[in-house]
């Protein structure tokens, strides 16, 4: 069975430990960024790095303010929408590991034009896929593959110093969720988990998923109500008829 992130918000402190590992592991080099009213830094996903933790501040029922804090990556889905319509355009530019569930994306990505490129981080539920303008390359998180395989594991798991990132076989991450689930909503009655049947990056939330970040959750950009099930599927099978 493949590999699965459990992602504890609840204890997320925004250190941002995973998201430095990630840069360091990957040898990605440091972005020129400038302050733009949030401590989120840099602003939103790039070629330079792969994991983000986002900062959400919001004032709840009771007057109080509160930080949400959601340390942003691939899922690396169960069926990737984006390999099934990058392997239209150019085969094994995305690959999936069977063996773990990482989801890859090689250099085969630089054949794909901007345009078809662009339709690969379209069909991204959770808004993931960045390009690098100079190499033409897509990048994303790796599930750290290589270290896994190495019996490590990612290194932001490794880092993270609170418990938030926790990692492990899907069965077992899964029997987590539940677990961690359950305790939170003693406290947190609108905990839930995002999409645990689709992805392999599981998120554990203590409020609504508006109250993280926009993309938290999968959703249907149509006017029709649509299970995550059906969404998933039409993601994951575009233009069908042009294969034939």
């Amino acid at each position: 069975m493949s590999k699965t992130f459990l992602i504890d918000t609840s204890r997320c402190t925004a250190c941002r430990g995973c998201q430095l590992a990630c840069k360091e592991w990957h040898g990605l080099p440091a972005n020129k960024t400038l302050q733009w009213g949030s401590h989120q830094n840099p602003p939103d996903l790039n070629p330079n790095n792969y994991k983000l933790v986002r900062f959400h501040d919001y004032m709840d029922a009771t007057d109080t303010i509160r930080w949400n804090f959601f340390p942003d990556q691939c899922r690396h889905c169960v069926v990737p929408p984006c390999k099934e319509l990058g392997d239209i355009y150019v085969d094994n530019a995305i690959i999936k590991d069977e063996k773990t569930g990482a989801v890859i994306y090689t250099e085969k990505t630089k054949q794909f034009s901007p345009e078809e490129a662009e339709e690969v981080r379209e069909a991204c539920p959770y808004n993931i896929p960045r390009r690098n303008e100079q190499t033409g390359l897509l990048s994303k998180c790796t599930m750290c593959n290589d270290r896994i395989h190495n019996g490590l594991p990612p290194s932001c798991v490794r880092a993270c110093p609170t418990g938030t990132m926790n990692f492990g076989e899907r069965a077992d991450m899964l029997k987590l969720a539940e677990e961690r689930l359950a305790l939170l909503k003693k406290e947190w009655p609108k905990a839930s988990l995002a999409d645990p049947e689709d992805v392999n990056v599981i998120y554990l939330m203590t409020d609504t998923p508006d109250t993280y970040h926009e993309h938290a959750v999968a959703e249907a950009k149509q006017a029709a109500p649509m299970t995550k099930k059906q969404l998933f599927a039409k993601l994951a099978s575009p233009i069908k008829a042009m294969k034939a």
